[in-house]
């Protein structure tokens, strides 16, 4: 690494490659998660999915390339800076679309808690890099502090959501089994609807050997 950088990022650089390994590692959940999403046939699926699973993807991303913009040999603070400003521009565009997608998707009524996480926190980390990185040839030693707090919030940010999001479909799957009766073969129960109904007196379809035969008549 770079003298002129050295001194404020190499203490730094296990940080990031825990952070940075981690996010890489933590993209493959998502494979999970839009597994579980397919087979729970939400409504509005598409949107659904742009607005609560493809974001988690993007975040575990940015916080990779911060690290990495991070722990590559640049030959001067004012580059690193410009880079992790970009990133912070393109996370806070991105989150900005992600707000509309949530508000216009159909398949899910989102509460407090999901605003703050899928939206105001990935945008407050995106903000802190935008600022940090324009001020980081300046105030290299505490704007180091931030932005390893905004990598790391991405990554949990990342985390919460993906795990959010399973066990909200699993929950939903579990409360949409239908309820069944007793009866069925092999002990278990069948569907009301599917119940062979008692025929009532007199109806065609009453067993022959139930009907009571009437007197023969007399031959004469």
């Amino acid at each position: 690494m770079h003298e002129a950088v050295a001194s404020p990022l190499r203490p730094w650089e296990s940080f990031y490659v825990i952070v940075g390994s981690s996010a890489g590692a933590l993209t493959g959940l998502q494979f999970v998660v839009m597994t579980l999403i397919g087979e729970a046939g939400t409504r509005d699926r598409k949107n659904t999915i742009a607005a609560y699973g493809s974001p988690n993807v993007v975040h575990f991303c940015a916080a990779l390339l911060a690290a990495a913009i991070l722990s590559a040999p640049w030959s001067g603070l004012a580059y690193v800076g410009l880079s992790l400003s970009a990133v912070g521009v393109m996370g806070v565009v991105y989150s900005v679309v992600v707000l509309r997608r949530a508000r216009r998707q159909q398949g899910y009524r989102p509460v407090l808690e999901d605003w703050v996480w899928h939206t105001i926190l990935p945008l407050l980390a995106y903000s802190a890099l935008v600022v940090t990185g324009a001020t980081l040839e300046w105030g290299s030693t505490n704007a180091l502090f931030v932005v390893g707090a905004a990598v790391l919030l991405l990554v949990f940010v990342g985390i919460h959501n993906a795990w959010d999001t399973v066990t909200y479909v699993m929950t939903q799957q579990g409360a949409t089994e239908p309820a069944m009766e007793v009866g069925s073969p092999g002990g278990g129960d069948v569907p009301a609807s599917m119940a062979t109904p008692d025929p009532g007196p007199g109806s065609s379809s009453a067993p022959e050997a139930a009907r009571t035969p009437g007197p023969e008549p007399t031959v004469r």
